[in-house]
């Protein structure tokens, strides 16, 4: 007996060693919450935001630049750009499509995408479409932004082109239905509807709402949403 520690053969009146208490009473490490990293105007970031009040998931919103090289989305984000999703084990995602179906997976309440089967694809689809729109359309603002004598008057012609023959497109799948799926809210109109909130942002004078009606419904619908309405990225 005399190698083993006094406080081991102390018993409490339950019977239990007091080690025993000791080792029981350590509180467990605290569990890191998972944090999103992305911008107020981006519009990827926005869809991620949508789908995390959508499903109720708890996450912390960082905001970032993501140029900066110091930065926590170099670290993670091999791409260098937001929205970046740093889950609790440290681990990233990265890419709005890839960091939507990961967290529509992650809570089984108010799903968005269907099983996996030919509607799911068609809802894919229509997100590409509409991630298509916001990709012309931040390229189309990148450019402009540029000084005067780079700026490349042809290459801004080219994405916003690109822009008006996706909103035909959209506006034409989406007909008189609801929703973009017909009758129930889905991805689809979450991408849809942020592409549309990007144009009224950085460029008011594209006129999406009296060319495409049913888009302007839509958008209306959307925005009765919390979700959206929360989101709404700052002017300026």
């Amino acid at each position: 007996m005399g190698d083993t520690a006094p406080w081991s053969r102390i018993r409490t009146r339950s019977g239990k060693k007091q080690g025993d208490i000791l080792r029981h009473s350590k509180q467990p490490p605290k569990k890191k919450n998972m944090k999103l990293l992305g911008s107020f105007t981006s519009p990827y970031t926005r869809k991620v935001r949508v789908v995390l009040a959508e499903k109720k998931i708890d996450c912390e919103f960082q905001v970032v630049v993501p140029s900066d090289p110091e930065g926590p989305v170099m670290k993670y984000n091999p791409l260098a750009r937001v929205p970046v999703l740093v889950l609790d084990d440290d681990n990233a995602l990265f890419d709005s499509p890839v960091i939507v179906e990961y967290l529509d997976n992650a809570a089984p309440n108010n799903k968005l995408l269907p099983q996996p089967n030919r509607e799911r694809i068609e809802v894919k689809l229509k997100e590409a479409l509409a991630d298509g729109l916001m990709d012309a359309a931040v390229a189309a603002r990148l450019e402009s932004v540029r000084p005067k004598k780079e700026q490349s008057a042809t290459w801004i012609a080219r994405n916003r082109a690109v822009i008006q023959l996706c909103l035909a497109r959209i506006a034409a799948d989406l007909g008189e239905n609801a929703w973009s799926m017909g009758t129930h809210f889905g991805l689809a109109d979450i991408a849809t509807g942020c592409a549309l909130g990007y144009l009224d942002l950085r460029f008011p004078d594209i006129d999406w709402r009296g060319e495409y009606p049913n888009l302007a419904k839509l958008h209306e619908k959307l925005m009765a949403r919390p979700a959206f309405a929360d989101t709404v990225p700052p002017q300026g």
